[in-house]
């Protein structure tokens, strides 16, 4: 089925193109990632799509019968409503249960609970409810009666995500899922989660991310808008790093030759030819083709740079025996470690474990509640934080880097100006004068770390340096960072970029705990993974009670309360067998609520302690005569 139709679409904001003749086609089922760098209008094309914004030229056709469900970097919502109601915004009977069965599920009033759970029963609603039990879980949404406006901004996306996941499960037979930038803000597990979830689902996908591990698991085909030009590269993301260099290269070869031509053309036009022959005038049309060819620029995300680094120490940075905790919280519990120059490590735990605690800790800007923290004397730090970029005014941007220095140092003897390195971190020449205020979230991200790594740091700390970055960008950084000399400290949920630039891992484990873990990510995801299978496979399996041989001579004879007791016990393991089979068919049903199969969960728990003390008691009896 043809979902979508766009033919010669172009958008500008003022007099800068973002994009300009765009034409493509989306089918039923396929699954597309959108790669650009920041500022080249993969938002906005994304919101033209959706209908949130319109073209300034072409046309863009979606299909009547398809749904269109957009996922955006800032979502918006009713910031007077609560989770429950941004999430649960239709008005269909179906959603109008399942919003009133959550609201008073929180409030915990069973008489309305039962009148609920009728309703829910009428229309049928439970599988579509425990659908959406499944990704408020997956995504850590709870309490739902919270006011969205009170939310942080990584909760602010989840809800989003958890909003437009479960918009696309309700009754819509084609749906075309635009999705911007879905992984940001989300841990590991969760961005594991939604690869399976999208996977599964029945949708036609197109998709921004930076995450090339999600992108390879999710899309089977990534679509390049470069200049004016959509390129289209079937297969993985290696395949495209691939064929999109054989592509520069052939675009090099093509502009070589005109080049040659164009020198050659142009000593014959400037003789003014009088004749006006339509061979002449055939050859001076062919001319401004093969300028227009000659004059090209191709321009390579590729950063090569050895940098002159301020000199570190022998001594860098010690920790000896270190606690921290906050209230009842323990962040650090007797930490040691003594960091050497060159070490590359990646910070990884979950959220509220204390990563950020611990790099503000070894800065100095967060003390310790006990033990020592020593800093070396030549040590200088580089913090690129999640606070983003921070001016007292507007400026432009090559005046904002000029304010840290006019140039940086390489290990050549030379420098670069502030200019040539901004154009190395892709702000090109006519952009360094554009107002910081004028720039994408994207290109503020850029400038942001641009002007922490300017100041030449030899220990660099990287707070979730990829969000909201684009894959150019993410290559010239990850292309810089390889080659740098100093420290580098690491925290992130981007599994690609852990992967390249880490040697090893502090694992933040919870309750102080901390791991020091000798691999990459992709390895300690593979060893955790091998340890859980490891536990259950060794723990303890319930053997079946036997009663010891017992000569039939030698049994006593129950007493008549005994024999009554033994009688009973029968129908009681009868009874309990019985009501245990049923509460698993339940379970196993997969249409009951979230409480509700607490509930029957705690019921099989208590069913299975009874009948392992009957079952004995009856073993017990057995051996008497009766």
């Amino acid at each position: 089925m043809h979902y979508v139709s766009v033919e010669a679409l172009g958008k500008s904001f003022g007099v800068k193109p973002l994009f300009e003749n765009i034409s493509f086609h989306v089918e039923e089922g396929d699954k597309i990632a959108l790669v650009a760098r920041n500022g080249s209008g993969k938002s906005t094309l994304l919101r033209i799509l959706a209908g949130k914004e319109t073209a300034d030229s072409g046309t863009a056709w979606i299909n009547k019968e398809v749904t269109v469900a957009l996922f955006e970097q800032d979502p918006v919502f009713d910031e007077k409503g609560t989770i429950l109601d941004n999430i649960f915004y239709h008005n269909h009977p179906v959603i109008n249960a399942i919003r009133e069965f959550e609201a008073i599920s929180e409030e915990g009033d069973p008489d309305k609970l039962t009148d609920a759970i009728v309703k829910m029963d009428d229309l049928g609603a439970w599988d579509f409810d425990a659908k959406v039990k499944q990704i408020l879980a997956r995504l850590n949404i709870h309490h739902l009666n919270q006011a969205v406006n009170t939310l942080s901004g990584g909760q602010r996306k989840r809800v989003a995500l958890a909003k437009t996941l479960i918009d696309i499960g309700f009754d819509h037979k084609h749906v075309l899922l635009i999705m911007d930038e879905p992984t940001n803000h989300l841990d590991v597990e969760m961005v594991e989660w939604l690869e399976n979830y999208l996977d599964q689902q029945n949708v036609t996908l197109l998709l921004v991310t930076h995450d090339r591990y999600f992108l390879d698991a999710v899309s089977d085909e990534i679509w390049e808008i470069d200049g004016s030009e959509l390129f289209v590269y079937k297969g993985d993301y290696q395949n495209y790093i691939e064929k999109k260099a054989a592509r520069q290269e052939s675009d090099a070869a093509t502009i070589d030759k005109a080049r040659n031509t164009y020198r050659k053309e142009l000593e014959w036009m400037r003789k003014q030819p009088k004749a006006r022959t339509t061979k002449s005038k055939s050859r001076q049309d062919n001319f401004y083709k093969v300028e227009a060819v000659a004059k090209q620029r191709i321009e390579d995300a590729q950063l090569e740079l050895s940098m002159k680094m301020s000199r570190l120490g022998g001594k860098v940075i010690e920790l000896k025996k270190v606690y921290k905790s906050f209230g009842e919280k323990p962040i650090m519990k007797g930490f040691d470690y003594t960091f050497k120059k060159g070490e590359r490590i990646g910070v990884v735990g979950k959220n509220g474990v204390g990563k950020s605690t611990f790099l503000n800790m070894l800065q100095g800007l967060e003390p310790a509640d006990s033990g020592k923290i020593n800093i070396g004397e030549t040590v200088i730090f580089g913090n690129y934080s999640q606070q983003g970029l921070v001016i007292k005014e507007d400026m432009r941007v090559i005046e904002f880097v000029k304010n840290i220095a006019e140039s940086f140092p390489l290990a050549s003897g030379g420098a670069l100006s502030a200019a040539q390195f901004l154009q190395l971190f892709l702000f090109p020449p006519e952009q360094q004068y554009t107002y910081i205020s004028k720039l994408s979230g994207g290109e503020k991200r850029r400038l942001h770390l641009l002007s922490i790594l300017f100041r030449n740091p030899n220990f660099l700390i990287l707070d979730e340096p990829t969000n909201d970055l684009d894959l150019p960008t993410l290559g010239v950084l990850e292309n810089f960072l390889s080659e740098y000399p100093g420290c580098l400290l690491i925290v992130s949920h981007d599994r690609y970029f852990m992967d390249r630039l880490v040697d090893h891992l502090f694992v933040f484990e919870g309750e102080g705990v901390i791991r020091d873990f000798p691999g990459n990510y992709s390895q300690y995801r593979l060893w955790l993974k091998d340890k859980e299978e490891g536990e259950k496979e060794t723990q303890p399996v319930k053997q079946e009670v036997k009663a010891a041989p017992v000569k039939e001579a030698e049994k006593k004879k129950m007493s008549y309360n005994e024999k009554r007791e033994f009688e009973q016990l029968q129908k009681d393991i009868a009874k309990l067998e019985k009501e245990k089979e049923t509460i698993t068919e339940q379970m196993n049903d997969g249409s009951l609520p979230f409480d509700r199969l607490q509930q029957l969960s705690v019921r099989i728990s208590e069913i299975t302690g009874l009948l392992d003390e009957k079952e004995l008691r009856w073993l017990e009896l057995s051996e008497f005569n009766a």
